[in-house]
């Protein structure tokens, strides 16, 4: 350290002591140390101004001393507070050169220097320093401003300003030591070249796969390290080389300071230069070359379509004590009027941003592209134009294209080479000429399908425990008479009875008023464990034009009243549990998100991953499939007319507390316990894989609010929370029953928790239980049909099979069907946990997300081996088969 007088010290590439006629710089490489002693009082102003020569440039002193030869008295006198905040105008403030406000305000001085906190030293971009208190105590002098961009280096204030010590010398030694500089040893300062250090970083810059992602601006990166000590300007350029474009990861490299120490900061900005100069950065990474060579990244890491480094030795070295790599995920357009600052990772609460302006620029920008409209009265709020940052990227829409182009070519040539099925195993065969066959085909008339249909099928959450039979209901013990291994009372009484309720569907009115059934249907769960259907009443409303149907009527008949449930179901299953409970309800919450949380944001990055194309797939799908004259118009009961109408129905019940959380939704249904339904596919595996994702959720979100005082100082957090349940009428997303108040928002960081834990579980999971089985159940179109050409039954009458295929739809609907529901069973993203895009890069969100793949990983094992003693294999949970987001 700059010890006593006379002592050489090595400040960056001089060294240089003090002497009593003042300071002597020279430079003297190779040199250790120079032994002296002795240190006076008033030579404190030296130290000072030593210290603050150690953090500039080699260039020559300004005549005036950087620091105020005041501050030598101040110590001799004991009261260092009271004259540095006299030497200043109390109470005043001042504007600093270029128009910005300074930081530089005089205020009543500390009971003590206890009071002060952490002091830093500072310097303007003239070159003038000053004494300041973290927070916004000025303890400079009034031609001491700074642009709050301007460098800061922290020391603690108790190794220097304790006044009732007399050694002053070693006081003001112990506060020139504070930063240790980087080299410590002559070798290691010969060790470093010029020329090394003109290389001494290698950043990798990865723009976005947007639209018009790439720019022609030009575009500066600055690294700072911790202490406030930066790089030159870089501008991000190679001679005869197109940078920055879509989708390209490019790399330069970056001279430092010798003195530099670990990358703390990067500063970003743009100009406006070129026919397209906006621009999105999805990050950059900084790898230190002064280190020891380190593994290189792997080739496949560097691929287009590998994003994250999730697991990799290039991550691993992110928490090590002697980093290499430093990580900052931007995932934002830059704006041109903006010096962006970002701390490593990226990840901040807006309370704790060190750049806070454009932060909110950007979320302003945001709110003007985000915006919400309700397309008719009791729908969910949905984007009124689709962002372009939220469109498909080139990759997945031409796969997606591809697929839907080689289904279509396959049913066309089907249709073009059969002729008119009269059988069914006419329609059979159609299957083995292209599409695949359905697994149901061989099983889809038999009752104990028909009950399994209800526990594992596309619409596994609408089974529940009955506990007495509706009024409506027209079932008596004659009724099941034979079915039971018990009297009904008895079997109702011992939780064996369970019911499926259509009540939603009562009258719905549907395309071309088409009759769709509301039906009620009954099983029992026998000795064997296995759910079996005892009766269907296919309309609400118990009448002699409204029969019970059961399995003691002619084979036929049973068959046909179990495909009018199938039929009514399947319309529900498409407006509520498929396309409103998720594609739908989580539209609103991803603009939400969007124009209230920033990108640097950890709930942001949390639930990013599962937001994935989810705009852009619900955009193309209602304008494709939910339209007039599309898909659901022509192949499903309802129609368009119809769809809409159960969802206002549907959106109207739906409760966070309730439908949101699985475990409470199966217990409001009375089939949470396993006492009570031991078989039960979408529970046993879906419960274990929300409990998964929570504990991820918990462990991210308990870190970044670990106090109370983070959470209720994160007004962005409370921005969102207000627009989720603000009415759809008021440009809210209308959710029902989410926790907290009003007036605080969240008020325990458990609500966070559960609310991020719904949204991801409902883009994974929820999704996945609904969506990519379609072809399994509605492929085969008897099995689980979209669409019945005919009235609802009034009577029981017997069919024969010609009559039960003129009620099925015709060839070219069959193939519609199969096509749509083949192209929805297709996965479109990665798996659970296996993100796309990686967002967090701190250790903690690092290590989580590393927890959270094991802990899939196990999951998908146990399922693995639950499938094996299964009555029918379900891997729709698995999380190797759920994927990340609603992208399909």
């Amino acid at each position: 350290m700059i010890g006593r007088c006379g002592q050489w010290r090595r400040c960056g590439r001089v060294w240089q002591r003090t002497v009593a006629a003042g300071r002597e710089v020279v430079s003297l490489k190779g040199v250790e140390s120079i032994t002296t002693d002795g240190i006076t009082r008033p030579q404190i102003s030296s130290y000072l101004t030593a210290l603050y020569r150690r953090h500039t440039s080699d260039k020559a002193w300004s005549a005036t001393p950087p620091l105020h030869t005041g501050l030598a008295s101040a110590f001799s006198h004991g009261t260092f507070c009271k004259t540095l905040v006299e030497s200043g105008p109390a109470n005043e403030r001042r504007s600093a050169p270029g128009g910005l406000q300074s930081e530089a305000v005089g205020h009543t001085a500390p009971a003590s220097v206890e009071s002060l906190g952490n002091l830093y030293l500072r310097h303007d971009k003239n070159r003038r320093g000053v004494i300041y208190q973290q927070g916004s105590s000025w303890l400079g002098w009034p031609d001491s401003l700074f642009q709050k961009t301007n460098k800061f280096y922290p020391y603690r204030r108790k190794t220097f300003l304790d006044t009732s010590a007399t050694d002053y010398g070693t006081r003001a030694a112990s506060f020139c030591s504070e930063r240790p500089p980087v080299v410590t040893g002559a070798a290691a300062a010969d060790d470093r070249s010029d020329v090394d250090m003109k290389k001494a970083f290698q950043i990798v810059v990865k723009t976005g796969d947007q639209e018009g992602a790439g720019t022609d601006a030009n575009v500066h990166v600055i690294l700072e390290d911790e202490y406030g000590v930066t790089t030159p300007r870089l501008k991000l350029d190679k001679i005869l080389y197109n940078d920055l474009e879509r989708s390209k990861r490019d790399t330069y490299t970056i001279e430092c300071p010798n003195d530099f120490g670990k990358v703390s900061r990067l500063r970003l900005s743009r100009d406006t230069v070129g026919i397209a100069d906006d621009w999105f950065c999805d990050y950059i990474h900084v790898e230190d070359r002064r280190k020891p060579p380190m593994k290189k990244i792997a080739k496949t890491q560097t691929a287009k379509s590998i994003r994250n480094f999730l697991g990799s030795n290039y991550l691993k070295e992110n928490v090590a004590e002697q980093k290499g790599v430093y990580f900052f995920p931007i995932h934002r357009w830059v704006a041109p009027q903006h010096d962006y600052l970002f701390d490593e990772y990226a990840t901040c609460l807006p309370q704790h941003d060190p750049c806070l302006e454009p932060r909110k620029s950007d979320l302003m920008k945001k709110r003007s592209s985000y915006t919400y409209i309700v397309r008719a009265e009791g729908l969910v709020a949905q984007i009124e134009n689709l962002p372009s940052d939220e469109k498909f990227s080139e990759e997945y829409y031409w796969t997606f294209a591809t697929e839907k182009m080689n289904l279509l070519t396959q049913t066309k040539f089907i249709e073009w080479t059969t002729s008119k099925w009269n059988t069914l195993e006419d329609l059979k065969k159609v299957y083995k000429q292209g599409l695949g066959e359905p697994e149901c085909m061989e099983v889809w008339k038999e009752d104990w399908w028909f009950g399994l249909q209800r526990l594992q099928g596309v619409n596994p959450n609408v089974i529940s425990l009955c506990k007495e039979i509706p009024e409506n209901f027209d079932v008596t013990e004659d009724t099941v008479k034979g079915l039971l291994d018990m009297s009904l009372a008895e079997a109702l009484e011992k939780n064996k009875i369970f019911i499926c309720d259509l009540k939603i569907m009562d009258n719905l009115e549907c395309k071309d008023d088409r009759e769709l059934a509301s039906p009620l249907a009954l099983f029992y769960l026998n000795k064997e464990d296995r759910l079996l259907p005892i009766a269907i009443q296919l309309k609400q409303k118990s009448g002699h034009d409204n029969p019970v149907y059961t399995p003691n009527d002619a084979p036929n008949t049973w068959l046909v009243a179990k495909m009018f449930y199938n039929n009514a179901e399947a319309q529900h299953h498409q407006a509520l549990t498929h396309l409103g409970y998720t594609h739908l309800l989580m539209e609103g919450v991803v603009i939400c998100t969007n124009r209230n949380l920033s990108p640097s944001h950890p709930l942001f990055k949390l639930m990013a991953p599962h937001f994935l194309f989810l705009l852009a797939i619900n955009t193309r799908g209602l304008e494709k499939l939910v339209s007039v004259g599309g898909w659901v118009d022509n192949c499903m009961t309802q129609g368009v007319k119809g769809i809409f109408e159960l969802m206002r129905r549907g959106f109207e019940c739906w409760r966070f507390d309730r439908e949101g959380q699985i475990e409470k939704e199966l217990e409001a249904r009375g089939v949470l316990d396993e006492n009570v339904l031991p078989y039960y596919p979408y529970r046993d595996d879906g419960v274990p894989l929300y409990n998964a994702i929570k504990k991820y959720v918990t462990t991210v979100v308990s870190h970044h609010y670990d106090t109370p005082e983070k959470l209720s100082g994160d007004w962005e957090l409370r921005w969102w929370r207000e627009e989720l349940v603000k009415p759809r009428n008021q440009s809210g997303v209308g959710l029902q029953n989410i926790p907290g108040n009003s007036e605080d928002g969240f008020t325990d960081v458990s609500q966070v928790i559960d609310v991020v834990t719904v949204i991801i579980a409902t883009c994974s999971l929820g999704h996945a239980a609904a969506n990519f089985q379609q072809y399994e159940q509605y492929g085969f179109v008897p099995n689980y049909p979209g669409i019945l050409i005919s009235n609802v039954p009034k009577e029981k009458k017997l069919y024969t099979e010609k009559d039960i295929m003129t009620i099925l739809p015709d060839k070219r609907m069959t193939l519609d069907i199969m096509v749509i529901t083949k192209l929805l069973s297709s996965k479109g993203t990665n798996s659970l946990g296996d993100f796309e895009m990686q967002y967090l890069y701190d250790p903690v969100g690092v290590q989580a997300a590393e927890e959270f793949q094991k802990d899939l990983k196990r999951l998908s094992l146990d399922m693995k081996r639950r499938n094996i003693d299964r009555q029918w294999k379900f891997e729709w949970l698995d999380p190797e088969i759920v994927p990340n987001s609603i992208s399909v």
